[in-house]
């Protein structure tokens, strides 16, 4: 059958095509995709083309689907796994592979490095080794826009279990953060970071006494603390404060509201160095810094002090996604209630994904949220009733109902009434 898809040939060279894809083997599955959220790291990719680790080398003669944070509804089962998968099925993707064969080795991921399956498409084939690791995930929920989101939680979910902390005289590291701890979130109020405070406050185990979201910008801020209040934070046992750091002493401001001894797990959500020395400089004994953003380019180095390394046992972590253990407790916390709905702004059909995609830094708010068989040019969901056309009226008048963000009614409205690709 025919697929639309955006399909990657090389640097800054994206393209919204229409072609056939293969009849599904025995091993495999074709799916339809209606959501996928638009992550840095597809612009990334974009911009670096054959370059990025997770792109093949021929990628201008065999063009990659992008899109990477995806979800949908299943339409036809291959013999081997009709017993556990039926059409009708909805479904997320795990797309952080371990799968040596892939087109790059160990570094193959859905929305980089495969022809037929990628977020950014109307239909996909999801191929064996998807199906061989698991990674092709389950839904239950009402929405599609929460299994889209889960992939990026699931990033989250990966860092906060990725930390650690020592014990002196013994060689054993607890991995986790720090129960009951002092927790710092830096930089932390855009898409990812809403994620990371949205899981801390709504976690069942392992959960901070202590958390501190920072950023300097104060209406970014103030939407993060209109979202996830502090009285909620305090139902979880947690003193949540949220704080401007473009003050003279931030580090000063920052130890203060810990009591004088720093924070046990810091995360870094900006790739500044910056905010790398300033996470380093708030770390307790034992503290963790856990370096969450990505940079987009290889030398990218900040101080560190060795001295504090050496005779307090302070650390670093990085982690780069999550795997499949960590977008199940995703799609977990969503079942039990946690909605994402705050980490997105804009809502786009497939049509908005090649501009949105290279121009992604540039574009204000949370996360782009993409419908593939919808035409619709990207939108700020606080724009919806500026528009001026019934659909987007209704659209407001939903979205405003649920505190200005998306929604399962809003979605549902846009799929039976927004233009067809």
């Amino acid at each position: 059958m025919k697929t639309k898809a955006v399909r990657l040939y090389g640097v800054n060279d994206l393209r919204l095509e229409e072609f056939e894809l293969p009849q599904i083997k025995e091993d495999e599955i074709l799916a339809k995709v209606v959501s996928d959220s638009i992550c840095m790291s597809s612009y990334k990719a974009a911009h670096q083309g054959a370059s990025h680790k997770r792109v093949p080398d021929d990628v201008a003669e065999n063009p990659t689907i992008i899109g990477h944070e995806f979800a949908g509804e299943i339409i036809e089962v291959g013999a081997k796994w009709q017993g556990e998968f039926k059409p009708g099925d909805k479904f997320s993707i795990q797309p952080a592979l371990t799968y040596e064969g892939g087109p790059v080795g160990i570094y193959s991921a859905p929305g980089y490095s495969y022809k037929y399956i990628g977020g950014d498409a109307t239909y996909v084939v999801i191929p064996a080794e998807v199906m061989e690791q698991g990674c092709l995930l389950p839904y239950k929920g009402e929405a599609f826009y929460p299994a889209s989101l889960s992939e990026p939680l699931s990033c989250v979910i990966g860092a906060m279990h990725a930390n650690y902390h020592t014990h002196p005289g013994k060689y054993v590291h607890d991995m986790e953060i720090k129960q009951g701890g002092k927790m710092a979130l830096l930089a932390s109020v855009g898409p990812m970071g809403l994620a990371a405070i949205n899981y801390v406050l709504h976690r069942d185990d392992m959960r901070p006494s202590l958390l501190v979201v920072t950023d300097i910008n104060q209406e970014r801020l103030d939407r993060a603390a209109s979202l996830y209040t502090v009285e909620f934070a305090k139902s979880r046992g947690i003193e949540l404060h949220y704080v401007n750091t473009a003050v003279p002493n931030p580090v000063e401001v920052l130890k203060e509201i810990a009591g004088g001894e720093g924070y046990d797990d810091v995360f870094c959500f900006a790739p500044v160095a910056p905010v790398v020395e300033q996470a380093d400089d708030i770390l307790a004994f034992d503290g963790c810094l856990n370096f969450f953003a990505g940079p987009g380019k290889a030398p990218f180095k900040a101080p560190f002090n060795f001295y504090n390394v050496h005779y307090n046992s302070t650390h670093v972590v990085g982690t780069s996604g999550g795997n499949t253990d960590d977008m199940k407790e995703a799609l977990h916390y969503m079942g039990l209630g946690m909605d994402p709905a705050g980490l997105v702004t804009h809502i786009g059909g497939l049509n908005a994904v090649v501009e949105t995609t290279l121009n992604l830094p540039d574009i204000p708010g949370g996360k782009k949220l993409i419908y593939t068989h919808v035409t619709m040019p990207l939108t700020a969901i606080a724009d919806f009733g500026k528009v001026g056309k019934p659909v987007y009226d209704e659209l407001d008048r939903l979205c405003k109902a649920h505190k200005g963000l998306w929604n399962a009614e809003a979605e549902k409205y846009l799929l039976a009434h927004a233009d067809e690709l």
